[in-house]
């Protein structure tokens, strides 16, 4: 390592020990009660997340406590990998994501005021351009946080799904501009505070699920059920997104945590 790359990074440690610089943590608690896509038959869902004791300081392990767990990939905050839909269905897995494109800027565009009119409300390119215009360009390698202000029904599933008559109502991204994140913007991966990175009703748009065929199709990726972006400023934080690294998988539970100027301590 060279000297300056050194020093770089014990600038870094020393910023975070005297709150120079804060963490926020932005995942979802992952538990039995933790919201989860809900697809409607013939369709097969996912198993929500439980834990199996295998011991407890008791004959099985006297000395410990651990349990297995059971979870889909696709649950609570999650990762999905390039191999997760179709339109890549050959792609990475969730193991051959570049560590490199797991950090990078945190690029947060908030239309919380709109969606909390329209729960309906679609994201486009013009909304992209704007904030582009106001706080600069998207990064190379960064990543378009969109705050929807849906993490406030994060606590009831019924309202973070928000389904009538078999059609859930939660923001997302237009086709269009999910094909302009994935051919013409720079970024490694969009995230949103929703369930999928896709609009409730994103498969009546064309194509069906256009975040998901486009961003994935392009090798970028998706992260899910992102909490306290209102933490974090439009532009000049640091994201890092942690999945597990399980070959053969199309996504994973993941901790993101967002590295910010000024505060104490954790979030």
């Amino acid at each position: 390592m060279s000297t300056s790359a050194e020093t770089a990074v014990e600038k870094f440690l020393t910023c975070l020990a005297d709150g120079g610089l804060r963490v926020v943590d932005l995942t979802t608690k992952l538990s039995a009660d933790t919201p989860t896509l809900r697809l409607p038959a013939p369709y097969a869902n996912l198993i929500d997340f439980s834990l199996e004791g295998v011991s407890e300081f008791d004959d099985a392990g006297p000395l410990w406590r651990h349990n297995n767990i059971h979870t889909g990939e696709h649950i609570g905050t999650h990762l999905d990998a390039p191999r997760h839909w179709i339109s890549n269905r050959d792609g990475a897995d969730v193991s051959e994501v570049p560590v490199a494109r797991l950090i990078g800027p945190a690029h947060v565009l908030d239309v919380s005021a709109r969606v909390a009119e329209d729960p309906d409300f679609l994201l486009e390119i013009d909304d992209i351009r704007a904030w582009e215009t106001e706080h600069g360009p998207l990064r190379d390698g960064g990543w378009l946080l969109v705050r929807s202000g849906w993490e406030r029904y994060g606590h009831d599933r019924e309202a973070f799904l928000n389904t009538t008559d078999g059609v859930s109502h939660t923001p997302g991204i237009s086709a269009a501009a999910a094909r302009w994140l994935a051919e013409e913007a720079p970024i490694a991966g969009y995230g949103v505070e929703t369930v999928g990175i896709d609009a409730g009703n994103g498969f009546a748009l064309d194509p069906p699920m256009p975040a998901h065929h486009h961003l994935l199709g392009a090798d970028k990726y998706g992260i899910t059920s992102l909490r306290n972006l209102g933490s974090l400023p439009p532009s000049g934080a640091l994201v890092v997104v942690c999945p597990l690294p399980i070959v053969g998988g199309t996504g994973s539970p993941a901790r993101v945590l967002a590295v910010v100027p000024g505060g104490d301590g954790d979030s």
